[in-house]
């Protein structure tokens, strides 16, 4: 059977169709949330990042992945020495896999919740051993999370893009109903505290590779299908450890390719803007201002892309 939608409820939820007491997740590039909620499932997870062997890793995601190694107990995190591409879900019991999907999904949101982007397929029972001997191959050629140096740990400064996104509006200041301040318009539908980004035109010109175009994906209302531009859901880790899901959402053009325009935590508008005026030292509810932000040392965000999907944002002074 061929899957194209809802993939990481279907990952988190196969293990309730079959006896199994051991999940192993092989993936080309892997996001720090979905690894994270592994901790949810009743036994061992093991999660095999692929891509280590020749693109090594960068430092915000290693150390997000270091932190969920030491909270969950039920999970191993690795890294193949060996350049691995491949996105393979596995459920064993007793070492034997008694259940596999294999495709193109990364192990990460935006790879996960995308419509029609990606597939998992479901494999055959022939293709159970040697795919257990696969498996097994990438483990023993492997290093634990845990074991890597930060020699081994690639700069993000090196062959990334940092776009600094401001978070001020055209005029210098901070807008009074929107960015920062977005909940503060008493005839959004919105709460106080909610917040986004604002992305460019310029941001998107300057940097092509940091933000992806929007997709169409067919919609279905009352039977018809149409078709509406995809939200994409991004990873957000910041400067101070903490990860948050984000939306790449809006629409604009740019020399004919439709973009994101804003970007947004998910699914809770407010935990951007309450993570903000943490920071700053607003209160909660209250509208951000520019000498708040003066007065914490910075106005922008620097903003990079560090996995598919996953991006840094440091908002260090």
């Amino acid at each position: 059977m061929l899957y194209t939608q809802d993939l990481e409820e279907l990952i988190f939820h196969r293990h309730q169709l079959h006896e199994t007491d051991e999940l192993i997740v092989l993936s080309g590039y892997l996001g720090p949330r979905p690894v994270a909620r592994l901790e949810e499932l009743p036994f061992n997870s093991t999660v095999i990042y692929g891509m280590y062997g020749s693109e090594g890793i960068k430092p915000s995601l290693h150390s997000s992945l270091l932190n969920i190694q030491g909270e969950v107990d039920n999970l191993n995190i690795f890294y193949s020495n060996l350049p691995v591409h491949s996105k393979c879900y596995v459920w064993r019991r007793r070492g034997d896999i008694i259940h596999a999907l294999i495709g193109s999904a990364n192990f990460s949101v935006n790879g996960l919740t995308t419509p029609f982007r990606e597939v998992l397929a479901e494999t055959t029972f022939d293709t159970f051993r040697p795919l257990n001997d696969y498996i097994s191959h990438i483990l023993n050629n492997s290093i634990s999370c845990l074991e890597v140096g930060m020699e081994r740990v690639i700069e993000e400064t090196e062959q990334t893009d940092n776009c600094l996104m401001t978070l001020l509006g055209r005029n210098g200041e901070v807008q009074n109903a929107a960015g920062l301040n977005w909940g503060q318009n008493p005839n959004n539908h919105t709460t106080p505290n909610d917040a986004y980004i604002p992305i460019r035109t310029s941001h998107i010109r300057d940097f092509p590779n940091l933000f992806p175009p929007k997709q169409l994906n067919p919609l279905e209302i009352d039977g018809r299908g149409r078709m509406q531009r995809h939200n994409d859901s991004i990873e957000i880790i910041w400067d101070d450890g903490l990860t948050m899901e984000g939306l790449l959402e809006g629409s604009q053009p740019v020399e004919g390719v439709i973009y994101p325009k804003q970007i947004s935590s998910f699914p809770i508008k407010a935990e951007l803007g309450e993570y903000i005026r943490n920071r700053i030292g607003v209160p909660l509810g209250q509208p951000v201002r520019k000498h708040h932000l003066e007065r914490y040392g910075r106005t922008d965000i620097e903003v990079s892309l560090i996995g598919e999907g996953v991006y840094k944002f440091d908002f260090s002074v």
